[in-house]
């Protein structure tokens, strides 16, 4: 379910990407660091949201630099890096080992299977780092990945138990912000599933897969449905947001949660209202 978490580039100022990038750039490197090339393969957007929004909220010092990479060979790229560029690291690792170990189990991609098996050896530090946080995020992402897998659950508990994987992801520190953090995690968390659903539908009808959305896929009220409870997801993970103190980058956040978040429904909706086919992918 990666992918989702966003920029709208055409809508920011350039300086604005300079800074998203920079901390894109230094989640990648905090993933070289500490997972190898491995890590890095996993990186996505989706966590460079989250280490910003924690700089935004924590200000802890941060560290300013240039690099040149596999991805950038010929020009130095500005860099931004501090506890929370480490922090999203961990967690896309963590998200990158739970997404291959369902693909294993659901559909038997050998390649997915070895590397989740890479991936698992090099998240045994996270434990002692992060305690008590990562064990409430293990439990949570297996609750939803058994409700998921008894094609059982409706697709507002399946929202709802992501959600609270991404509420507890998202409340770093058990503080004066943490309510508030989870709350927009859980609110986002139930936005990205809904929003992965919709866009899978048509290939899990074909390939039987479970997805709480088949029931309603007929119905000609299919498509207002699906936006209104994305609307209404996003209006409380705003709503949230709005209640922190932020103000480092604040216009940044706002593109992605006001704006970002929308772009691969809305190129999904489309696509499907045009009687374009939308190809499979990995999520």
């Amino acid at each position: 379910m990666f992918g989702y978490i966003m920029v709208n580039k055409a809508e920011m100022k350039f300086r604005e990407f300079d800074v998203y990038h920079s901390y894109y750039c230094g989640v990648c490197r905090d993933l070289k660091k500490k997972y190898g090339i491995c890590g890095q393969i996993a990186l996505s957007y989706d966590m460079t949201f989250l280490a910003i929004l924690l700089t935004g909220l924590y200000e802890p010092q941060t560290r300013q630099g240039s690099c040149k990479c596999a991805a950038h060979p010929f020009e130095s790229h500005e860099t931004r890096n501090n506890a929370f560029t480490e922090y999203a690291a961990d967690m896309n690792v963590l998200f990158a080992y739970y997404k291959c170990r369902d693909d294993w189990e659901d559909e038997r991609k050998i390649l997915k299977l070895l590397y989740g098996k890479l991936l698992e050896g090099r998240t045994g530090k996270m434990k002692t780092v992060y305690g008590e946080k990562v064990r409430k995020v293990n439990f949570a992402m297996q609750d939803f990945i058994d409700a998921e897998r008894s094609g059982q659950a409706d697709i507002d508990t399946l929202g709802g138990l992501f959600g609270r994987v991404m509420g507890e992801i998202m409340a770093v520190r058990e503080d004066e912000w943490a309510e508030s953090l989870r709350r927009l995690g859980f609110f986002l968390g139930k936005f990205i599933y809904l929003c992965d659903a919709y866009e899978d539908i048509e290939q899990d009808i074909k390939k039987g897969r479970p997805n709480p959305l088949k029931g309603r896929y007929e119905s000609a009220d299919f498509e207002e449905e699906c936006r209104i409870i994305l609307m209404m997801m996003m209006s409380e993970c705003c709503k949230e947001f709005e209640r922190l103190p932020i103000l480092e980058n604040v216009e940044i956040l706002r593109n992605i949660l006001y704006s970002g978040v929308w772009g691969r429904y809305e190129a999904v909706r489309e696509k499907r209202q045009s009687g374009e086919r939308i190809q499979p992918r990995e999520s």
